[in-house]
């Protein structure tokens, strides 16, 4: 018979995918001797069978093997489970192989009865510990494993207080949380028509059950959607059952989480928050706002010295931060739990970085912790401290980073604006619970009036890079009224506010922000990242100032230079429409020698901007009409002219017999402007395409309007050769767009060849430069061996090339049935956010080698969205392309997907290498 229940001191602490990372963990720690409260582990196999199971019936022998485990810690703790005199409690927790914080159910004091209550209050001298603990079971058992809605218990509980005259549970007494107890009771009979089950062994198969079905609940479900955490990844939760042991037996008690570095900058020195007299969900549900850990050492210093050993030891061990979950009972320290710390990207990479230095880590550890999505929260923008913005108050810096938004103030609502209708929204409530964690993905940042750093909003913010202030105590929250109040201020649902989660100040309205800084640890871990990667990481930009900024983050180069954008300038416009509408080519040549100084100035900028690094300029690709107004638009402007042409006409009539009216606009001025408007309505028309994406564009433009071409290349190769002059080292490349036939290519290289040799006579120099297309039709990927001879370059063009592939209009598909076609599993990924490896991958990969069989090591690369992807990155890698461009924001985390791949690479080669040794 398959075992599915592992003793932690027997189970394989290396095994995440069978025992979760939680019960894995515990396996390790007590194998290395830490003080953890003995217990066993249900496997993940267990949960997937039992989720499969159409009776929804633990597997057999699961609960034979539950009650050996359950004797054998009798024997280790000497206590009963059930026993009325010494009765022995667990807690039953979850645990993927992935850390999905609060995502899941978790169920404490679980044993006990009418019977082993009265045990557990003689044995600990102490009745109101005991009804402590049996109401906080009977109103979690109530709530995971019975379906009853947390405010039924909420109501009374609240009500209980209110009575007593007390604002926090500490200040109720036994005979309070008895009542609460009875009324709890009451409440779990009236919901499900039962009374509350009091055999220990059926309360435990219960919460097996209840545990492993919140890996299926909406919460889990929405938290792995959101990042795309795959079975693969982590495949249904294990069920830690573990001897209870307690931090609210009194004040020499106290429960707390720590991390074995600060999470939100990284500093090395122990950072949590513990409460004297609690249990652990009221420090991390925000119910009670805990103190910092540093407290515990005038508090507790005994407890607090043993404590910062056991953070030395985890972190010696593990070699990586820690997040762990410790409970003083009565002067002795277990710890519950540890796991890899959840960071936001700053402490990540100071912590990498410092523990490289500290011999913990090697450099490619180090770059390997990173996830490189996870930079884009260094780059988002901060709160500019010369605003003079004056916060209304102030809570605890909990996940740092600025974020702008409208209050909302419950996370349906939150999920309905920000991910619905595009807005937004800051969250704002009391505490968050685990069931809101949608309106977390929607939100911008979250806001709380409750609650610790370590508090359910502050881990789950601070895994996901959001802003997060918590704790905010002169805030009163009033969810039902939708309402925030501090002091005298009053924000209401839609009002907008700005958080700082770095300070943990709150503003009314929008504060100005600042472009976020390289820090010194970022920089340090980049350079280690390009001195590991293979491929280079280039940088589209289309102006010299976006040219400056993409080397700021560290591009070597401009892999696309779009010069449409430079035609779309406000003072360009008229000229480049002169230049369409013109019906002879010598008015638009005309035209054209207007833009041409411009566009010589623009790539002269961009060379030197970039200088001495490679810049790839493409030369003109969308159609035509794209720089035309739209019909409609043409029509609605000529009716509104010619009225007032009429009018004026009416007027002028007016004026004649009475001169001493002021002059008027002449009706013949707006005749011309009607005239003009009609000429580029009749170009527009002319102009028009059925499907224009793969219609006139690119270098069929080129051919069939050579003067186009003709006035980018002039300017393209009179700007090198003023940089080569003025001894500025320059290295531009001419990039055709939409090239599927050689002869296309030859057409226009052609034309470069007459201007190259014009050019070089004028000025006295020998250009240096290259020639090439762009990979982004599907013939010319099967043709890249003749083109190839033409071309000293190719870059593919992943966006055309998908569109192509799957025959899909981009905007069409991903308004209309791109999220149906992930939603039901058709796809896996939006094929135009993350490269279609299997088919379009497939396209590039056949085009790279029949290149470089034509010309050995033409240089290849790709400057599609998908450049700046991650695993995309890694596939163009794989298959030999020379770099990959992206825009300038997402270079960093370009730079460190290309170390990765490189990394991961040497990774496999050794294991294949081992294994066939």
């Amino acid at each position: 018979m398959t075992t599915h229940v592992y003793s932690f001191d027997n189970g394989d602490g290396k095994n995440k995918m069978l025992l979760g990372g939680k019960g894995s963990n515990l396996c390790e720690m007590t194998q290395i001797g830490l003080n953890v409260p003995p217990g066993f582990v249900i496997s993940t196999a267990a949960c997937l069978e039992y989720i499969a199971a159409s009776n929804k019936a633990l597997p057999a022998g699961v609960m034979d093997d539950v009650r050996k485990e359950i004797a054998a810690l009798e024997k280790k703790t000497g206590k009963g489970f059930g026993d009325a005199k010494n009765p022995l409690l667990v807690s039953v927790r979850s645990g993927a192989a992935m850390s999905m914080p609060g995502m899941m159910d978790t169920i404490l004091n679980l044993g006990l009865n009418g019977e082993t209550l009265k045990g557990l209050i003689a044995q600990s001298d102490n009745p109101r510990f005991g009804w402590d603990a049996y109401r906080r079971f009977i109103q979690l058992f109530g709530k995971v494993a019975l379906g009853i809605a947390d405010e039924k218990f909420d109501e009374d509980f609240e009500d209980i207080k209110r009575n007593a005259g007390v604002k926090a549970d500490v200040g109720l007494s036994a005979e309070n949380l008895e009542e609460a107890a009875k009324r709890f009771l009451a409440t779990v009979e009236a919901e499900t028509g039962k009374p509350f089950p009091t055999d220990p062994f059926e309360q435990l198969e219960i919460a097996i059950k209840a545990v492993f079905n919140s890996w299926m609940g909406r919460r889990a479900v929405d938290y792995r959607r959101e990042f795309k955490i795959t079975p693969a990844m982590a495949n249904g939760t294990a069920v830690n059952v573990q001897t209870m042991v307690f931090g609210n037996l009194g004040d020499d008690s106290a429960t707390g989480v720590a991390f074995t570095r600060y999470p939100d900058t990284g500093e090395n020195k122990l950072y949590g928050e513990y409460l004297v007299n609690a249990q652990g969900e009221d420090v991390v549900a925000g119910i009670r706002t805990p103190k910092p850990v540093d407290e515990m050492d005038k508090e507790m210093p005994e407890m607090f010295k043993q404590l910062v050993a056991l953070r030395n030891k985890l972190e010696e061990h593990y070699k990586e931060v820690q997040d762990f979950e410790f409970t003083i009972e009565k002067g002795t320290l277990y710890c519950l739990q540890t796991r890899n710390g959840k960071m936001n990207a700053a402490a990540t990479v100071r912590t990498s970085v410092e523990m490289e230095g500290e011999g913990l880590l090697t450099k490619g550890d180090a770059l390997m912790r990173v996830a490189p999505e996870s930079l884009e929260q260094l780059l988002f923008p901060q709160i500019d401290p010369k605003s003079g913005a004056k916060p209304v108050a102030k809570g605890l810096p909990a996940s740092p980073g600025a974020a702008v938004g409208i209050a909302v103030f419950d996370a349906d609502r939150a999920a309905q604006l920000g991910r619905g209708e595009g807005k937004k929204v800051i969250l704002v409530r009391e505490e968050t619970k685990p069931e809101d964690i949608h309106g977390f993905f929607a939100s911008e940042g979250i806001l709380t009036s409750r609650g610790g750093k370590t508090s359910h909003a502050a881990v789950v913010a601070r895994g996901m890079g959001k802003a997060c202030v918590a704790g905010a105590e002169g805030i009163e929250v009033n969810v039902q009224k939708r309402v925030a109040v501090i002091g005298s201020h009053v924000i209401e649902e839609g009002d907008t506010i700005t958080i700082n989660g770095t300070t943990g100040e709150v503003y009314l309205g929008e504060v100005p922000m600042i472009d976020a800084k390289f820090t010194d640890e970022l920089s340090t871990l980049l350079s280690w990242a390009d001195a590991e990667a293979r491929l280079k990481i280039f940088a589209n930009a289309d102006t010299p100032p976006d040219a400056q900024k993409a080397r700021g983050y560290g591009a070597v180069g401009i892999g696309l230079c779009r010069t449409e954008r430079m035609f779309n300038a406000k003072e360009r416009l008229p000229v480049v429409v002169d230049m369409i509408v013109s019906e002879t080519p010598e008015e638009r040549k005309a035209a054209l020698n207007k833009l041409l100084p411009m566009q010589r100035e623009d790539f002269k900028g961009i060379f030197k901007a970039m200088s001495p690094f490679p810049v790839t300029i493409r030369l003109l690709d969308p159609p035509m009409h794209e720089f035309l107004p739209a019909e409609f638009q043409l029509m609605d402007e000529i009716d509104k002219l010619e009225h007032l042409r009429d009018t004026l006409s009416g007027m002028e009539v007016l004026h004649d017999a009475a001169p001493n009216v002021a002059a008027l606009a002449a009706p013949q001025t707006v005749d011309a402007a009607v005239k003009r408007k009609e000429t580029v309505l009749k170009m527009v028309r002319n102009l028009h395409e059925v499907n224009p994406m793969l219609g006139h564009r690119g270098v069929r433009l080129g051919i069939s309007h050579p003067e186009i071409y003709e006035m980018q290349i002039r300017g393209i190769l009179e700007a090198t050769a003023e940089c080569q002059k003025e001894g500025i080292e320059v290295h531009p490349e001419i990039m055709v767009p939409q090239v599927g036939e050689k002869k296309e290519l030859e057409f226009i290289k052609a034309m470069v060849d007459t201007l190259q040799a014009e050019i070089e006579g004028t000025y006295g120099v020998k250009l240096t430069f290259k020639f090439g297309s762009m990979l982004e039709v599907v013939r010319a990927c099967l043709k890249s061996d003749e083109l190839a001879e033409i071309s000293e370059f190719f870059s593919f063009g992943t966006n055309d090339l998908t569109q192509a592939g799957f025959s899909y209009s981009r905007e069409d598909a991903e308004n209309k049935f791109l999220p149906l076609y992930i939603e039901k599993g058709v796809l896996t990924d939006n094929p135009f956010e993350a490269l279609d490896q299997s088919g379009v991958g497939k396209l590039m990969d056949i085009a790279v080698k029949q290149a470089r069989a034509a010309k050995d090591g033409i240089k290849i690369g790709i400057c599609g969205e998908h450049g700046g992807h991650p695993a995309s990155i890694e596939f163009v890698d794989s298959i030999g392309l020379t770099y990959a461009s992206c825009s300038a924001p997402r270079v960093p985390i370009a730079r460190l997907a290309a170390a990765q791949s490189k990394l991961r690479e040497g990774s496999t080669k050794a294991a294949a290498a081992m294994a066939s040794a």
